[in-house]
């Protein structure tokens, strides 16, 4: 309906509007400071960051509610993937947060959702470019397994700090005799994200040759 049309365009809007401010700010402060803005990354643009990803918990919404016709599994994988490292991996560590690793993730992840929420905003109004759609359905191919490196090597650089200080491990005392080392979950995890990666490649590919494998754009607006 036009109603939901509009909202989802709003949505994507602010989200443009956070990924764009986050991005440019990046580049800015890069430019500006060199290599000593690296450390200060998430101080500076953190804040906005977790409000983005917070935000994007509602894409979940709309695909289970029907107003978003994407597959659920492989985005409910792509943001669960970001709202761990990001809040329970970085945002839980300080010291893990002036890593040069952070900026990178957040360069990844804002370069692809500039991209991708510029094309679902033109896409609402029945506006198809095909460089930018190529883009969109192109560059997350790339970029999107850069940035499970990327989120492996955080979590990696995580764990002694979490093996020093106890976040988040729990021993429960006598008569239960159960503890959990979250340093263990986090390698668990890892495995879980490399496992996860192969199947949303998989699933990127198949959405790459839907929109453009017939080179037909105009395709996408039935």
């Amino acid at each position: 309906s036009f109603t939901m049309n509009t909202y989802l365009f709003v949505y994507d809007l602010m989200q443009f509007c956070g990924h764009s401010w986050i991005f440019t700010n990046m580049i800015i402060r890069f430019m500006s400071f060199g290599k000593d803005s690296l450390a200060d990354t998430f101080y500076s643009i953190g804040l906005v960051m977790r409000l983005c990803q917070l935000l994007s918990v509602l894409e979940i919404l709309h695909i289970l509610i029907g107003i978003d016709k994407s597959c659920l599994f492989p985005r409910f994988l792509q943001i669960t993937e970001r709202i761990i490292v990001l809040f329970v991996v970085i945002n839980s560590q300080e010291e893990v947060q002036g890593k040069y690793v952070v900026c990178v993730l957040f360069f990844l992840w804002n370069l692809l959702d500039v991209v991708r929420y510029t094309y679902n905003m033109l896409a609402r109004t029945g506006i198809y470019y095909l460089p930018l759609t190529w883009l969109n359905f192109s560059l997350c191919i790339l970029l999107y397994p850069l940035s499970v490196l990327a989120k492996a090597f955080a979590i990696c650089v995580s764990l002694p700090y979490f093996e020093s200080f106890g976040t988040y491990s729990i021993k429960l005392p006598f008569p239960f005799a159960f503890s959990i080392y979250f340093p263990y979950v986090l390698k668990m995890y890892l495995l879980v994200l490399f496992i996860g990666m192969c199947f949303i490649i998989q699933n990127l590919f198949s959405e790459r040759k839907a929109h453009l494998g017939t080179g037909d754009i105009k395709k996408k607006r039935s």
